[in-house]
């Protein structure tokens, strides 16, 4: 997947542990453990603003972007997954 979290950068820059992340924006430690590791799937924008808040940054700086020509396919439909 090319999309990419940075979040570990961001702690060490910052300082901070994951734990006090999580404790601070209101997560499990096993939440933002699998938000670290890539395994989630998706991210509500209220948490996404909660750890920006948080670290003191921008979204794009939590994730990052590679181009994969396969992101321009057309999308699966409910048939073909």
């Amino acid at each position: 997947m090319p999309v990419e979290i940075t979040l570990d950068a961001v702690l060490s820059k910052r300082r901070m542990t994951g734990k006090e992340l999580a404790r601070r924006v209101g997560l499990s430690e096993t939440q933002l453990s699998l938000f670290r590791s890539g395994k989630v799937r998706g991210l509500r924008f209220s948490t996404l603003s909660r750890m920006c808040a948080v670290l003191d940054c921008a979204p794009g700086e939590l994730l990052s972007y590679a181009f994969d020509p396969a992101d321009l396919s057309p999308l699966a439909t409910d048939d073909e997954v």
